[in-house]
Protein backbone atom coordinates (compact mmCIF):
# COMPACT_ATOMS: atom_id res chain seq x y z
CA UNK A 1 0.00 0.00 0.00
CA UNK A 2 1.21 3.74 -0.93
CA UNK A 3 -0.46 7.00 0.75
CA UNK A 4 0.24 10.57 -1.37
CA UNK A 5 -0.72 13.65 -0.99
CA UNK A 6 -0.43 17.34 -2.32
CA UNK A 7 0.18 19.84 0.23
CA UNK A 8 0.30 22.90 -1.39
CA UNK A 9 1.30 26.64 0.44
CA UNK A 10 -1.65 29.47 -0.02
CA UNK A 11 -1.56 32.59 1.20
CA UNK A 12 -3.54 30.87 3.88
CA UNK A 13 -1.57 28.03 4.80
CA UNK A 14 -1.86 24.74 3.38
CA UNK A 15 -4.23 22.73 1.23
CA UNK A 16 -4.31 19.24 1.38
CA UNK A 17 -5.73 16.78 -1.67
CA UNK A 18 -4.96 13.27 -1.66
CA UNK A 19 -3.61 12.05 -5.59
CA UNK A 20 -3.66 8.74 -7.24
CA UNK A 21 -0.25 7.93 -8.86
CA UNK A 22 -1.45 5.06 -11.35
CA UNK A 23 -1.40 7.75 -14.62
CA UNK A 24 2.07 9.54 -13.21
CA UNK A 25 4.68 7.53 -14.76
CA UNK A 26 7.61 10.12 -15.35
CA UNK A 27 8.76 12.98 -12.44
CA UNK A 28 7.72 15.28 -15.09
CA UNK A 29 4.08 14.00 -14.96
CA UNK A 30 4.43 14.36 -11.13
CA UNK A 31 5.65 18.28 -11.41
CA UNK A 32 2.57 19.02 -13.61
CA UNK A 33 0.44 17.21 -11.22
CA UNK A 34 1.51 19.29 -8.60
CA UNK A 35 1.80 22.62 -10.45
CA UNK A 36 -2.12 21.81 -11.40
CA UNK A 37 -2.63 21.85 -7.20
CA UNK A 38 -1.70 25.63 -7.13
CA UNK A 39 -3.75 28.71 -8.74
CA UNK A 40 -0.66 30.50 -8.12
CA UNK A 41 3.21 29.28 -8.77
CA UNK A 42 3.13 28.13 -4.60
CA UNK A 43 5.30 26.05 -3.50
CA UNK A 44 3.47 22.56 -3.36
CA UNK A 45 4.67 19.45 -1.84
CA UNK A 46 4.19 15.70 -3.15
CA UNK A 47 4.34 13.08 -0.32
CA UNK A 48 4.32 9.62 -0.92
CA UNK A 49 5.24 6.95 1.32
CA UNK A 50 5.10 3.11 0.60
CA UNK A 51 4.45 0.26 2.82
CA UNK A 52 6.12 2.39 6.23
CA UNK A 53 9.46 1.26 3.74
CA UNK A 54 10.15 4.60 2.63
CA UNK A 55 8.48 7.92 1.90
CA UNK A 56 9.40 10.56 -0.36
CA UNK A 57 9.20 14.37 -0.64
CA UNK A 58 9.17 15.94 -4.04
CA UNK A 59 9.00 20.02 -3.81
CA UNK A 60 7.47 22.05 -6.79
CA UNK A 61 7.90 25.69 -6.58
CA UNK A 62 6.56 27.27 -9.28
CA UNK A 63 8.02 26.30 -12.82
CA UNK A 64 11.75 25.81 -10.82
CA UNK A 65 12.90 22.04 -11.37
CA UNK A 66 11.33 19.69 -8.83
CA UNK A 67 13.32 18.97 -5.67
CA UNK A 68 13.74 15.39 -4.54
CA UNK A 69 14.60 13.38 -1.32
CA UNK A 70 13.89 9.44 -0.95
CA UNK A 71 14.39 8.38 2.49
CA UNK A 72 15.65 4.73 1.45
CA UNK A 73 16.54 4.42 -2.43
CA UNK A 74 16.59 0.64 -2.44
CA UNK A 75 13.37 0.33 -1.33
CA UNK A 76 11.98 2.89 -3.56
CA UNK A 77 14.06 1.57 -6.19
CA UNK A 78 11.73 -1.67 -5.70
CA UNK A 79 8.63 0.73 -6.04
CA UNK A 80 6.66 1.23 -9.13
CA UNK A 81 6.45 4.69 -7.45
CA UNK A 82 9.37 5.42 -6.49
CA UNK A 83 10.99 4.59 -9.71
CA UNK A 84 9.21 7.89 -10.27
CA UNK A 85 11.50 9.82 -7.83
CA UNK A 86 14.48 8.08 -8.76
CA UNK A 87 16.39 9.62 -11.91
CA UNK A 88 19.08 9.11 -13.87
CA UNK A 89 20.25 12.60 -12.40
CA UNK A 90 19.44 11.29 -8.76
CA UNK A 91 21.27 8.14 -9.07
CA UNK A 92 24.15 10.39 -10.65
CA UNK A 93 23.85 8.09 -14.29
CA UNK A 94 23.65 8.95 -17.64
CA UNK A 95 20.37 8.79 -19.05
CA UNK A 96 19.11 5.76 -20.86
CA UNK A 97 21.44 4.09 -18.50
CA UNK A 98 19.06 1.76 -16.82
CA UNK A 99 22.14 -0.95 -15.69
CA UNK A 100 22.39 -4.19 -16.65
CA UNK A 101 19.63 -5.63 -18.97
CA UNK A 102 17.52 -8.17 -16.85
CA UNK A 103 16.72 -10.66 -19.56
CA UNK A 104 20.58 -10.99 -20.30
CA UNK A 105 21.64 -11.75 -16.94
CA UNK A 106 22.30 -15.33 -16.13
CA UNK A 107 20.59 -15.58 -12.83
CA UNK A 108 21.29 -18.89 -11.56
CA UNK A 109 24.92 -18.33 -12.12
CA UNK A 110 25.98 -20.78 -14.69
CA UNK A 111 26.17 -20.45 -18.08
CA UNK A 112 25.56 -23.09 -20.80
CA UNK A 113 26.29 -25.37 -17.45
CA UNK A 114 29.48 -24.27 -16.45
CA UNK A 115 29.73 -23.22 -12.81
CA UNK A 116 30.38 -19.79 -12.57
CA UNK A 117 34.06 -18.29 -11.42
CA UNK A 118 34.94 -16.14 -8.83
CA UNK A 119 36.38 -14.10 -11.68
CA UNK A 120 33.27 -14.12 -13.21
CA UNK A 121 31.15 -12.70 -9.94
CA UNK A 122 34.08 -10.02 -8.76
CA UNK A 123 33.01 -8.66 -12.60
CA UNK A 124 29.83 -8.83 -12.25
CA UNK A 125 29.53 -7.51 -9.15
CA UNK A 126 31.85 -4.62 -10.15
CA UNK A 127 30.06 -3.42 -13.13
CA UNK A 128 26.50 -3.67 -11.87
CA UNK A 129 25.29 -0.24 -10.18
CA UNK A 130 23.88 -0.78 -6.31
CA UNK A 131 21.44 1.26 -4.88
CA UNK A 132 22.26 1.37 -0.94
CA UNK A 133 19.63 1.59 1.61
CA UNK A 134 20.00 5.14 2.10
CA UNK A 135 18.29 8.72 1.71
CA UNK A 136 18.91 10.32 -1.81
CA UNK A 137 18.43 13.75 -3.13
CA UNK A 138 18.25 16.89 -1.62
CA UNK A 139 18.21 16.85 1.92
CA UNK A 140 17.36 20.66 2.46
CA UNK A 141 14.80 20.10 0.37
CA UNK A 142 12.28 21.59 3.22
CA UNK A 143 14.70 23.39 5.43
CA UNK A 144 13.24 26.89 4.78
CA UNK A 145 9.71 25.58 5.96
CA UNK A 146 10.96 24.08 9.02
CA UNK A 147 12.50 20.82 8.25
CA UNK A 148 16.49 20.73 9.11
CA UNK A 149 18.26 18.12 6.86
CA UNK A 150 19.33 16.75 10.10
CA UNK A 151 15.87 15.85 11.25
CA UNK A 152 14.35 14.87 7.83
CA UNK A 153 16.90 12.11 7.55
CA UNK A 154 16.67 11.23 11.36
CA UNK A 155 12.45 10.68 10.20
CA UNK A 156 11.07 6.48 10.74
CA UNK A 157 9.27 5.77 7.34
CA UNK A 158 6.11 4.96 9.58
CA UNK A 159 5.48 8.38 11.11
CA UNK A 160 7.49 10.73 8.70
CA UNK A 161 4.83 12.06 6.66
CA UNK A 162 2.84 13.11 10.40
CA UNK A 163 6.17 14.64 11.58
CA UNK A 164 6.72 16.60 8.42
CA UNK A 165 2.84 17.96 8.35
CA UNK A 166 3.52 19.21 12.07
CA UNK A 167 6.13 20.77 11.28
CA UNK A 168 4.66 22.41 8.58
CA UNK A 169 1.95 23.31 10.58
CA UNK A 170 -0.51 21.28 8.32
CA UNK A 171 -1.42 17.75 10.06
CA UNK A 172 -4.79 18.84 10.69
CA UNK A 173 -4.84 19.18 6.76
CA UNK A 174 -3.16 16.31 5.64
CA UNK A 175 -5.44 14.32 8.22
CA UNK A 176 -7.90 14.81 6.11
CA UNK A 177 -6.89 13.21 3.15
CA UNK A 178 -5.44 10.34 4.83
Amino acid sequence: MYFAALLARTEDGWEASDTELDDVETLSDLADLAREASAEDDTVLVLIEQEDAWFGVVRVDGEDDPRIYVSDAAAAARSSYGEILLTDELLGREPGDDGPDLDSLDLDGTEDGEPASAEDDEEETGSAETITHSPLGDGEILDDLGVSEKELRALDAEDALSAIAEALGASEVLETVR
